[in-house]
């Protein structure tokens, strides 16, 4: 089993400034909810947030629409990352998007997935920017298999995509070698961060998250939220997004204001 992060914040603060904080939203900075539209991040969590940022670099990578995900943290001064890493703004004029060519397949495939769902009772449709995704946390568990039919019968017709699981949702993206390790990559890179010995961070929930803790095994550490261990790539383990609060304020108290 992994090691708390809790207990083991002390050495992880000691790389002081030289930290760069990645999150992922839903599970680790808000609780899982029945309607994604109802996580909402709280006010203790935003001002965490907002005097972590006032010390080191952070960043806010989620599977949610970037304007979706900046408008529920809604803190200055931090880089937001939506749709699993395919669409990036931050501060000094930081954009990029991937995936645009298939907006149009991902409207085909939204009709067509909205279609079948309609007949599962509990089925959950949304579309994001660059993705759509099945929920099926609402779903009957004897028909859980109906939904992952319907997806991959889409990705099926639709070979420029691809299917990725996470928590009770299936997602289509475009079928581009891109996901949140690269995105955090490309951030160290571009934001030269990977110079000066910078140390990162990724704390996450999600299978998605996992493809970011696996790009920083050599160079940083991950941190998997989950109220079971799990096998992982992270390096340390917080049981939730109460436990992240938590930690995120013990490593604010240790790094230089």
């Amino acid at each position: 089993m992994i090691p708390s992060a809790l207990e083991n914040v002390h050495e992880i603060a000691r790389s002081g400034n030289r930290l760069t904080v990645f999150l992922d939203y839903d599970g680790t900075l808000t609780p899982i909810v029945n309607h994604p539209e109802d996580a909402w991040l709280s006010e203790s969590m935003r001002q965490t947030l907002r005097s972590l940022a006032a010390r080191v670099p952070v960043a806010i990578l989620s599977g949610r629409d970037l304007d979706d995900v900046r408008g529920r943290v809604h803190v200055d001064g931090i880089v937001y990352a939506g749709s699993h890493g395919f669409d990036i703004a931050g501060a000094g004029g930081l954009r990029r998007e991937l995936g645009a060519a298939y907006l149009a397949v991902l409207d085909v495939a939204e009709a067509e997935l909205r279609e079948a769902l309609d007949e599962i009772p509990g089925g959950q449709l949304e579309r994001k920017h660059f993705s759509v995704a099945a929920h099926y946390r609402n779903v009957n568990e004897n028909d859980a298999f109906r939904v992952a039919a319907a997806v991959d019968a889409v990705v099926a017709r639709h070979r420029e995509l691809r299917r990725i699981n996470g928590k009770k949702v299936y997602e289509l993206l475009p079928d581009i070698d891109w996901n949140k390790g690269k995105a955090v990559l490309w951030l160290l890179e571009t934001l030269e961060l990977g110079r000066g010995n910078a140390f990162p961070i990724f704390i996450g929930d999600d299978r998605t998250d996992e493809d970011a803790f696996s790009a920083l095994q050599k160079c940083g550490i991950g941190i998997l939220v989950s109220e079971q261990p799990q096998v992982t790539a992270a390096s340390y383990w917080l049981r939730s997004p109460e436990e992240v609060e938590h930690f995120l304020q013990q490593l604010i108290a240790r790094l230089p204001a």
